[in-house]
Parts: structure tokens; C-alpha cells; sequence
């Protein structure tokens, strides 16, 4: 089981994250609306996977990868955008991101890209999933 960071500014993306991550399997670590919350949850406990708001009033998704690459180089982020941000994503990856989901968000995209990103780690060890 992961724990994941949920970070968004809307409330409603956030809930419908956390219901897709739960109804896998996982757990919510902690909703963040803000980047600034989301720098504050991980430096408490670091989490198994963040999903990042790209746009964000406070400090914006490429921002924040920066500020929690900086807290843990392994951090694992994938950013949550819409369609015509492909430059903040190259830029976000670039910061650090492994990947990104387009909104909306279902449930076969998260598990998929879930899988993609830990599919190493179940063939060697259950430290990130248990079966």
C-alpha cells in the first residue's frame, strides 16, 4: 500500500483523487490545497507518491517540485494538468517530476500510472506494495 500526497487547489479534484487512491487500495497521506501545505506534509513524512497541481495560486507545481526535490532528491511526483500546459509539464519534469496525468483524472489512469512507476519495486520487494 502507497501513501500518497494529494496536492490541488481545488477541493473537488482533491476528493476525487482520494477516492480513486483509496478504492485502489492506497492511502491518503495527507490533501493538500497549496504548495506550501504540501512542503510542510512531506518534510513531516515523506510520502510514496505525490500528485501535483500544475497551477496553483500560491506557488505553481514547478515551484513545489523543486522545493520537495530539494527535501528528498527520490522524491516521487507526478503532476496533474490540463490540456495546453505541455510546457509547464517538460518544465516539471525537468524539476524533477517522473511523470503526469491529464485532468480529469479516472481510475484506470492513476493505477496505470502507479504501476508503471513501481512496477520495479514489486518485482524486487513489498516495501512499496503489498499484494
Amino acid at each position: 500500500m502507497l501513501k500518497i500526497l494529494i496536492v490541488d487547489d481545488s477541493l473537488i479534484i482533491r476528493k476525487k483523487i482520494a477516492k480513486i487512491v483509496q478504492d485502489l487500495g492506497h492511502s491518503v497521506l495527507f490533501n493538500a490545497q497549496n504548495a506550501q501545505e504540501a512542503i510542510d506534509a512531506y518534510q513531516a513524512e515523506h510520502a510514496d507518491l505525490v500528485t501535483m497541481d500544475i497551477t496553483m495560486p500560491d506557488m505553481d507545481g514547478i515551484s513545489a517540485v523543486k522545493a520537495l526535490m530539494q527535501i528528498d532528491a527520490n522524491a516521487k511526483i507526478i503532476m496533474v494538468t490540463a490540456l495546453g500546459q505541455e510546457e509547464m509539464v517538460i518544465r516539471a519534469i525537468q524539476a524533477g517530476a517522473v511523470g503526469y496525468l491529464l485532468k480529469p483524472i479516472t481510475q484506470a489512469k492513476l493505477e496505470q500510472s502507479i504501476g508503471e512507476l513501481f512496477s520495479a519495486y514489486r518485482c524486487d520487494t513489498d516495501e512499496y506494495l503489498d499484494d
